[in-house]
């Protein structure tokens, strides 16, 4: 059986800018700038069978993050490889976005200022959902997240663990054989979680 997802020696730099502190650090920063390298991720390697669940845990700064952006195909590796559902992340294009799904604690795709039903109506015609599945899945979601009341209210009025089950329920529409979660569990409480 092939992997859905395989990272070869997968590694991520990042070049940042370095600068004093001050006006005059500022001042020699845009004059001669400085910068050092930042090894987000170091030659990782590892598979992932279809229908394991797989986890990464480590310290802030781990590149956790930054590894499930390559998977996503959100960011390119500084080198080694990643196929992920038999596509190269980046260039997988429409066809590789229809079989993933990438939910991120600190990002998201919810419109502030509209409800969330609005995001979901976005979803489905990005994803040329039905309407009868749309309206099965969305009932599904809705119930076992308990999202009824918080449908029709402008996403900035939603708590932390609201809008992180919407956003997790956004992602879901499409029925992505692939989900990634970044921080899946931010602002939710104990019952959210199980679910």
């Amino acid at each position: 059986m092939a992997s859905v997802v395989t990272a070869e020696r997968l590694s991520k730099t990042f070049r940042v800018k370095v600068r004093d502190p001050g006006l005059a650090g500022a001042f020699r920063a845009l004059v001669r700038p400085r910068y050092r390298d930042v090894h987000a991720v170091r030659d990782v390697t590892f598979r992932i069978d279809p229908g394991e669940i797989v986890a990464f845990l480590g310290p802030n700064g781990a590149g956790k993050t930054t590894t499930l952006k390559m998977l996503a195909g959100l960011l390119y590796p500084t080198s080694g490889g990643v196929e992920v559902a038999g596509f190269t992340p980046w260039s997988g294009g429409p066809a590789f976005k229809r079989r993933i799904a990438l939910v991120l604690g600190n990002r998201q795709q919810l419109v502030w200022d509209l409800p969330p039903e609005e995001t979901f109506l976005l979803n489905q015609a990005i994803y040329d959902i039905g309407a009868t599945d749309y309206r099965e899945r969305l009932a599904e979601l809705v119930t076992l997240l308990e999202l009824g009341d918080v449908l029709d209210k402008p996403v900035r009025q939603l708590s932390l663990g609201e809008r992180m089950k919407c956003e997790l329920s956004a992602s879901l529409l499409h029925r992505p054989p692939l989900l990634f979660l970044d921080e899946p569990t931010l602002g939710l409480d104990v019952t959210a979680q199980e679910a």
